[in-house]
């Protein structure tokens, strides 16, 4: 079969294989205004605008081409920096970079201009919003680097958009439905690809196949298959699968769909855990979150991942369903080794589930060399309620200390029970700092992160009022 994907307007058949990424067949196509630059999400180079829905509408959204895999996109729509505007016809983006001195090489300008527009088109924005004159979002340019340039002319220019003119066609575009994601089975030499129609189809496929490669957002495998080259014999893309974009807030639960991306999730969620609102903008980049699951970043239970810490403070629970129908894990059980989970193979993440009361007292600390857009050397997540004086409950989940994601048993049973004073701070950050078996690599030393830990409940202690 041909995948067939509406690019800048008009349906167009895109030649590939099973891993052939998106970039790889527009380039081939001649829009090679999207480039590579990092292969691997961090750049932004690539970047395109893809219609996603948004109630009975379209909502543009910005995501990397290099790691979105072409038959992913089956049946989709992508508009490209071409599709925006041409040389005798400025988008408003484009103008604006280009009266502005916002492009010197240029070779990452038109990346820059999909993720402005996305911003652009964003549903809502308004002037005065985030502390800009025009509404603009800076955030949503987190994964776009530029190396000649220099960023203050590139944000003069998102500063300086308005709001979209009436009779604008990319705005007309958003009153009309997205594309229906349909269901896809493609055979190639590099391997299969299905998009299964539905889950008993899905797990039927997994049970046939134990070595499957399971696609939510591929915004992990994508960089194994353009660096590493991995393949796949066999690739099951479940994100569009109703039961697993599920999304509930009850008195007492919050269940989060695993294949809802972490940019849907945020909206969805709304500020209602503070915990997950300070999370959600370390999680690397908006063109990253725009694609990324909550599932996919458990699946491939790296012990750096960024939402282990945060979910094991919440103490949610991972809802599996296989063949047998769901089961129920503790988070804290879910991990068994270095990438490994209880996952079996013929199973699904289907949910995360956050029970409820939440903790009043939170705060995610990622340590990295970054602020934003890195990989963590170390990430803490706290949750703690204190009554009375008293520490009635402590939960704090570690990530980049051991094989796997881990709770701080021993500090939180030095902090619950006493009072929440400096004294019962200090004695709980000595154990926290000896918790895991932390690892000297290019990111951080052992001992760097054991001090890390330490350090971060005394800064969450300073955080929330006290003093040392």
């Amino acid at each position: 079969m041909t995948v067939t994907v509406t690019v800048n307007g008009v349906p167009t058949p895109l030649g590939g294989g099973a891993h052939t990424t998106l970039l790889a067949a527009l380039r081939a196509r001649g829009l090679t205004g999207c480039k590579e630059g990092c292969a691997e999400g961090e750049c932004g180079a690539c970047a395109v605008l893809v219609a996603r829905p948004e109630g009975t509408g379209t909502r543009w959204e910005s995501v990397n081409a290099c790691l979105a895999l072409l038959p992913a996109l089956d049946g989709g729509e992508v508009v490209t920096a071409e599709g925006l505007g041409t040389p005798g016809a400025l988008h408003p983006t484009q103008h604006e970079l280009a009266v502005r001195g916002g492009s010197q090489c240029g070779y990452c300008t038109p990346g820059f201009v999909c993720s402005m527009a996305a911003e652009y088109y964003r549903p809502g924005r308004a002037p005065g919003e985030h502390g800009a004159p025009g509404g603009f979002d800076l955030h949503a340019l987190s994964g776009n680097l530029c190396r000649c340039t220099g960023y203050r002319p590139i944000a003069d220019a998102a500063h300086a958009l308005g709001t979209p003119a009436p009779d604008d066609p990319l705005l007309a575009r958003t009153q009309a439905p997205a594309p229906a994601p349909r269901a896809t089975a493609l055979q190639a030499p590099d391997g299969a690809f299905h998009r299964p129609a539905s889950l008993p189809e899905a797990l039927a496929l997994l049970a046939a196949h134990p070595g499957a490669k399971v696609l939510a957002g591929g915004t992990d495998w994508g960089v194994e298959v353009n660096l590493r080259h991995a393949r796949a014999p066999l690739t099951v893309a479940v994100d569009a699968l109703p039961e697993l974009r599920v999304f509930e807030d009850t008195s007492e639960h919050l269940l989060l769909g695993a294949g809802l991306t972490l940019s849907d999730l945020e909206r969805r969620m709304g500020g209602r855990v503070p915990l997950l609102s300070a999370w959600f903008p370390q999680f690397a980049s908006r063109l990253i979150r725009n694609s990324a699951t909550l599932g996919g970043n458990l699946g491939t239970a790296s012990p750096i991942g960024d939402s282990p810490p945060v979910l094991l403070a919440l103490e949610a629970t991972v809802v599996l369903v296989g063949p047998g129908g769901p089961r129920e894990v503790p988070l804290a059980d879910f991990f068994t080794g270095y990438r490994q989970t209880v996952r079996r193979p013929d199973e699904l993440i289907q949910a995360v589930r956050v029970p409820k009361p939440l903790s009043p007292l939170v705060a995610f600390h990622k340590i990295a060399k970054r602020r934003f857009d890195d990989i963590s050397s170390v990430a803490v997540g706290f949750a703690l309620q204190v009554e009375g004086g008293v520490v009635t409950r402590a939960r704090i989940g570690l990530g980049g200390v051991a094989a796997t994601p881990l709770r701080a048993v021993a500090a939180e049973a030095l902090l619950e029970g006493q009072p929440w004073t400096a004294d019962t701070v200090r004695r709980a950050a000595r154990a926290l700092g000896q918790s895991g078996t932390p690892l000297s690599d290019h990111r951080a030393s052992a001992a760097y992160r054991a001090a890390m830990l330490e350090q971060s409940l005394l800064k969450f202690f300073v955080e929330q009022g006290g003093t040392l």
